[in-house]
């Protein structure tokens, strides 16, 4: 049986498009940032602005969950209806944070990170990808994703500083990934259970 190999190329797209960015100069960097009042006029942003990291932290962070999530696309073999859900949320989750006037300007991988884990975990709760015990693992990575963001409180704290990593985290982007994840997850497993 091979593998599907959607999954695998969009977590290798992350982290070599932001590697790339991060070895880029400044300039690059900041014409592939996501601004919210000037998004419209550079409407790439809203896909490039993920690929761009502030700090080396920021970066090593979220390529260690890039590499967590290409195991996972090996072992659970996330099939092609999961990365169009992924897909789709990539700029969904930009978009909506339009929602909140706070928040001026959004980079790095974690919103779309934590919509993937989200696609993951329907699909493995609703039985549709083909690992042992999926509806478990797939009700596990959900509660502990779900968890995450609950502490952080994102409705009362969409944007909070972190000292450790210097920079704002904005974390009103895990909330809305998660939704999107959530959303995204369930249309596509639905979609693929009815067709089934």
């Amino acid at each position: 049986m091979t593998r599907p190999r959607s999954w695998l190329l969009l977590c290798a797209l992350h982290g070599l498009a932001s590697l790339l960015l991060w070895w880029s100069p400044q300039t690059v960097a900041d014409a592939f940032t996501w601004r919210a009042d000037s998004w419209a006029q550079h409407p790439w942003t809203v896909w490039t602005g993920a690929w761009v990291h502030l700090t080396a932290p920021h970066l090593i962070g979220n390529l260690l969950v890039l590499a967590a999530y290409m195991t996972i696309g090996w072992v659970a073999q996330p099939d092609g209806r999961c990365t169009l859900a992924w897909l789709l949320a990539w700029p969904l989750v930009q978009l909506s944070l339009l929602l909140w006037p706070e928040v001026e300007q959004v980079v790095g991988l974690s919103g779309l990170l934590h919509a993937g884990a989200l696609v993951v975990a329907v699909h493995l709760a609703l039985g549709r990808l083909p690992i042992q015990r999926a509806r478990f693992w797939g009700l596990m990575l959900g509660a502990a994703v779900l968890s995450k963001v609950a502490l952080e409180q994102a409705w009362q704290r969409p944007v909070v500083w972190d000292g450790t990593h210097e920079l704002f985290v904005v974390q009103v982007a895990h909330l809305v990934g998660v939704c999107w994840g959530t959303v995204l997850g369930l249309a596509t497993g639905w979609r693929a259970r009815a067709c089934a």
